[in-house]
């Protein structure tokens, strides 16, 4: 679909920058001062496990996929993409004289709206609830893990997506 004014756009930028929130925070949840002890416990892991990991390689992985969920928030904090998505020529809708015009204003007027701290926390919140959680139960039910355990990974993703969305739905 061709750019109409005031439809908005993945903020590179912007998407980089809160790809570091879970490195971040993951640094001081899974600190042994936090839940790192419980949640090694949990999870059946030791120190010494950790020494046998490819350190760098995670890291730079972690940041990557934090990328692609940072970049995926963009599209689920920021109503104008989905609106706009549905009305693509290449999915056969009409394009009645003036209704592309019409759109294109509409977007002026819309721009900023739902653009807040609190839409991005509700947003962050609800994907935690929706999506997060029962993956992350799932594969902690099937590995046999506690309550615990899931309740904690839950947690730091509830954290995550909700700041990265505040952040991406106020700046983006």
């Amino acid at each position: 679909m061709e750019n109409l004014p005031g439809i908005p756009h993945p903020n590179m930028l912007l998407a980089a920058a809160t790809a570091l929130i879970p490195l971040l925070l993951g640094f001081v949840w899974y600190n042994p001062k936090v839940f790192g002890t419980v949640w090694m416990k949990e999870a059946g892991v030791t120190m010494e496990d950790g020494k046998k990991m490819n350190m760098p390689l995670v890291l730079v992985l972690t940041y990557v996929f934090s990328f692609f969920i940072s970049m995926f928030l963009h599209f689920w904090t920021i109503h104008q993409f989905a609106f706009f998505s549905l009305l693509e020529p290449a999915r056969n809708y009409t394009d009645p004289a003036g209704f592309k015009d019409a759109i294109a204003a509409a977007a002026v007027l819309s721009e900023h709206k739902f653009r807040s701290w609190s839409h991005g926390m509700a947003h962050g919140l609800i994907f935690s609830i929706l999506f997060i959680l029962p993956i992350t139960s799932i594969n902690a039910l099937f590995e046999r893990k506690s309550w615990k355990y899931i309740l904690i990974n839950w947690g730091y993703w509830l954290v995550c997506v909700t700041i990265m969305g505040m952040i991406i739905c106020q700046f983006a």
